[in-house]
């Protein structure tokens, strides 16, 4: 489970930045008292335009930021106060990650298991097993220079999940992906599901979220907009796609920038 209460996420802006907005406090707010709840079981999905705050939220989820106010718990260890014990339980994708070139797929997931405290055999087991699932095998001793994006993608998706961890963080799971690709990971998200595990998914497909997701929040401008189950949100639509719905629900928020 993961618990978001009250986060506020204030950066300082610089000289020229306090100029160009003209700046009476010297600061902005990349996310603004945002709540929610992620529960065991679900798929939940955490949407906004690019530059709303959504990145900066999930960062804050897997410690690698901490909230200038407010606490998140993730099972119950807090993300600032525990952070070691909240790392050995998440998995965390995101697209800035990048991937050592001079290494292959099977070394640098291998490396990431042994980092994780995994045995040998067990490491071997559970390479084999997503490796089988994600389709990797055919260039696992291959150097990952030589992979294309989609490739790449998804020995960073192995990476973050070698550990069989309890919470999934992906952000942007299916970028750079195929249709067959994009759709493995589609099943992936599905087994740890049904696995009783806590899924975050953030994509920009409306299409994906429609089709995994039990809840969504919108994220627009560091606020929090939309906090509610999948179906409500679809009740809201009516006769318009959900995408349309998310764009009308950013837009109408522009007056709400922190």
């Amino acid at each position: 489970m993961i618990q978001v209460k009250n986060i506020t996420k204030t950066y300082s802006l610089t000289k020229k930045q306090k100029k160009e907005r003209q700046s009476v406090t010297g600061s902005i707010s990349a996310v603004n008292n945002i709540s929610f709840e992620c529960q065991p079981g679900k798929v939940f999905s955490l949407l906004g335009p690019n530059g709303a705050g959504k990145t900066t939220m999930l960062r804050m989820i897997a410690t690698i930021l901490k909230p200038t106010t407010g606490s998140i718990s993730v099972n119950g260890s807090d993300v600032v106060e525990n952070s070691l014990e909240v790392r050995k339980c998440i998995g965390f994708l995101t697209g800035s990650t990048n991937l050592y070139e001079k290494l292959t797929p099977i070394e640098i997931v291998s490396y990431f298991g042994e980092l994780y405290g995994m045995h040998k055999k067990e490491i071997q087991n559970k390479t084999d097993e997503l490796f089988t699932m994600l389709n990797i095998h055919e260039y696992s001793k291959k150097y990952i220079g030589q992979l294309s994006t989609g490739m790449k993608q998804k020995v960073s998706i192995a990476r973050s999940i070698i550990h069989d961890p309890q919470v999934i963080i992906f952000d942007e799971p299916t970028s750079g992906l195929d249709v067959i690709s994009a759709n493995s990971i589609i099943e992936l998200i599905r087994d740890y599901k049904e696995k009783g595990k806590t899924v975050v998914f953030s994509s920009h497909i409306m299409s994906e979220v429609d089709l995994l997701c039990d809840d969504v929040a919108i994220i627009a401008y560091g606020n929090l907009v939309y906090n509610g189950s999948i179906e409500d949100f679809r009740a809201l639509a009516k006769n318009k796609s959900l995408t349309q719905l998310f764009i009308e629900t950013v837009n109408a928020n522009k007056n709400i920038r922190v």
